[in-house]
């Protein structure tokens, strides 16, 4: 019987499959991307497909606290929820 990766939310810190989760990257530049593959390069965290998540995500500044970074771009909020609105 095959194992299914488990991931925890960063925010509802739900356990939940990879599948279930959106996965947001900070590489080595410092440079921030939602990464489609579940397999870039960098420091990685989890997000659960929800609006309700990400405007968690938003309203509380978690990435910036999370990658320890002045600013995130509001172009990677876009893309995130361009991605759970097309699931």
């Amino acid at each position: 019987m095959k194992k299914i990766p488990m991931r925890t939310c960063v925010i509802t810190r739900e356990k939940l499959p990879k599948k279930e989760l959106l996965r947001i990257v900070k590489d080595k530049e410092g440079n921030i991307s939602v990464d489609i593959t579940g397999k870039a390069n960098g420091h990685g965290i989890y997000i659960k497909k929800d609006m309700e998540v990400l405007n968690t995500l938003k309203k509380k500044k978690s990435l910036k606290r999370l990658f320890e970074v002045e600013n995130i771009n509001e172009e990677i909020y876009s893309e995130i929820e361009k991605i759970i609105q097309n699931q």
